[in-house]
């Protein structure tokens, strides 16, 4: 006798999910979104690109950050569609594939602004996916999979380092463009797990009273995508600055490469200290990381403001996430992900006047806003709630 119950999917392996988020985090975030940052002293070299014009494409760039995750909070159907996630998918290669086609800064300001879209929703889409699916039995995987965005830029800047030695800035864009594309047929068949059971949704609809911790929280995060943003946009050209060579130039590779295990390092951490002690700790560490090249010339101080940079921005993004989908705020991943935003639009907009004497001031700049991050991380540390009941979807 055959049962009329209609089958449940079948669930994917804690693996499976891990790869194919990390895979999509590399593409929408380590080349998508932060390839412009190596990219950005060719196209000064090569295609007469000026400090103000390659400011402003940053800026277009998380302007439509901000509008992809504003689409997860007002249509809260997208962070459930695979659909979606496909889409922003092709919109992004294209994007990338496009950017050499013209030298029309009206042009390239238009890319960057619907790649920055396209990003977010990879983003907030392939989290929720990802948070979906380790919940249960493997949250302990989350960090490797934010992992792929250090992947994906250290790939993503491997590749620009040897093209611009051998080809040009156009290469350096088409070459990304498909490693993207390669990442993202990785990444297809990401979707977001099956929703609970009608009793599992009912034990979760009484929420605790946690939106002060949460306001904090956002609080810190906007502040730390203002003071990130400024350092993952001008890093590199302070570095090259200050010690031209292949120091220099292969700056980028090193932050990629301490952000891959760095994720997972703060993850395993959180399991033995209070996540908001490590945001606070991450973000001061981020801090010193930033302002060192500014304060200190030669080598060294490059090199280890690389380390501490690439060590802590995505670590500083999994434990607040995480925090987040503890308080049990409603769709807390595009929430926070829209206010790290709006940081990151004010970024370039504050680094622009200071730009006419190098890039020292900015990173200063940069440094001073992520302390106050921290002030306000320091905040969600006062009698945090540690322990609440079942973990709602963050998304």
């Amino acid at each position: 006798m055959q049962s009329s119950a209609t089958p449940r999917p079948r669930r994917r392996s804690p693996r499976t999910i891990v790869v194919q988020a990390a895979a999509a985090l590399a593409a929408g975030q380590g080349i998508g979104r932060f390839v412009y940052t190596p990219i950005l002293p060719l196209m000064h070299a090569q295609a007469g690109l000026s400090s103000a014009l390659g400011a402003n494409l940053a800026t277009a760039n998380f302007i439509g950050y901000l509008a992809g995750a504003l689409a997860g909070i007002v249509v809260p159907a997208v962070v459930r569609s695979a659909v979606a996630l496909r889409a922003s998918f092709v919109v992004l290669v294209a994007t990338l594939a496009l950017m050499p086609v013209s030298h029309d800064g009206t042009v390239w300001f238009l890319l960057r602004l619907v790649a920055g879209a396209a990003s977010a929703l990879i983003f907030v889409i392939a989290v929720s996916a990802m948070l979906s699916g380790l919940r249960e039995q493997a949250h302990h995987l989350v960090g490797w999979a934010f992992g792929g965005v250090g992947a994906g830029i250290a790939l993503s800047g491997l590749l620009v380092v040897a093209v611009q030695a051998a080809s040009t800035w156009q290469a350096a864009w088409w070459t990304c463009a498909a490693l993207a594309a390669l990442l993202a047929a990785v990444a297809w068949p990401l979707a977001r797990q099956p929703e609970h059971t009608s009793s599992e949704a009912a034990a979760m609809t009484e929420r605790p009273r946690t939106h002060r911790w949460f306001l904090a929280l956002l609080t810190s995060y906007t502040f730390e995508g203002i003071g990130y943003i400024i350092a993952g946009t001008f890093l590199v050209a302070a570095i090259q600055q200050g010690v031209p060579g292949r120091l220099g130039s292969g700056a980028w590779i090193v932050v990629g490469l301490a952000a891959l295990p760095s994720c997972a390092l703060w993850t395993r951490l959180a399991g033995r200290w209070s996540r908001p002690a490590l945001l606070l700790t991450s973000l001061t560490i981020q801090a010193i990381g930033i302002a060192l090249p500014a304060l200190l010339g030669g080598a060294t101080p490059a090199l280890v403001s690389a380390v501490l940079f690439g060590a802590t921005f995505m670590g500083v993004s999994t434990i607040a996430l995480s925090i987040g989908a503890h308080l049990q705020v409603p769709r807390a991943v595009a929430l926070l992900t829209a206010g790290y935003s709006v940081g990151q639009i004010l970024g370039p907009l504050l680094a622009a006047p200071l730009l006419r004497h190098g890039y020292h001031q900015a990173l200063l700049l940069g440094s001073a806003l992520v302390v106050v991050s921290a002030v306000a991380a320091a905040a969600v540390c006062v009698r945090f709630p540690h322990h609440l009941g079942p973990v709602a979807p963050a998304a």
